[in-house]
């Protein structure tokens, strides 16, 4: 069994996330922002941990998570505020990082996106823009630092179903879509799986199962 800890634990992916790790066996604790979500994370097994990060320093990040064992960054701004994006996902995800470091904990398992990366391409005009701009630099810190990370890619998420099957672009994926389930679902087997550590594994829904794709 682990402490997992998980930054945006209300969203989309860790609301699906947290019940997967908790079957497994782990303990999770899910970083919210707003006090009403206590009971939301709370139902889903998860002990509820409220707290800005998008205020918080290293060393007061690092005393929130203190004592787990892992750190999945699920956390965003949510696009449409530049600023805050930038504030989120690029200043106060490289913050976690580096509290995690100073925390001992080695295992860091980053949610970005398919095409991530400095060679985006997106136009800076665009209001994708920042989101892309904030992951590129937060997955290059990670990739800088001693932690034993895994930066996960999914393409557009669907409200669909799960299907348990992924493929990486290695296999063929193109930047299509996944659900919001399967990729909970490649999270929690990344936890778990060594061989993904120090890998970019970017990933569409396809005929593999998600064990055995990432491995």
């Amino acid at each position: 069994m682990s402490r997992i800890a998980i930054f945006g634990g209300h969203g989309q992916v860790a609301s699906r996330l947290t019940p997967l790790l908790v079957e497994r066996g782990h303990e999770v604790g899910a970083i919210i922002r707003n006090p009403e979500h206590v009971d939301d994370v709370a139902n889903l097994g998860a002990t509820p941990i409220v707290a800005d990060i998008e205020t918080l320093d290293v060393a007061k990040i690092a005393a929130l998570i203190d004592g787990f064992d892992a750190i999945v960054w699920a956390a965003g701004a949510g696009g449409g505020n530049p600023s805050r994006t930038y504030a989120v996902d690029k200043d106060a995800a490289i913050r976690s990082m580096d509290a995690a470091g100073r925390s001992g904990i080695p295992r860091y398992v980053m949610v970005s996106y398919f095409g991530a990366g400095s060679a985006h391409g997106v136009d800076p005009d665009s209001s994708f823009f920042a989101y892309a701009d904030a992951k590129a630099a937060a997955d290059d810190y990670l990739r800088s630092t001693s932690l034993s990370w895994t930066i996960l890619g999914p393409s557009a998420l669907t409200l669909d179903p799960g299907t348990g099957s992924i493929a990486t672009r290695e296999s063929g994926a193109t930047g299509t879509s996944v659900t919001r389930q399967d990729v909970a679902a490649t999270v929690a087997a990344a936890i778990e799986t060594p061989s993904t550590i120090g890998r970019f594994i970017e990933f569409d829904n396809g005929d593999t199962p998600i064990v055995d794709a990432i491995r």
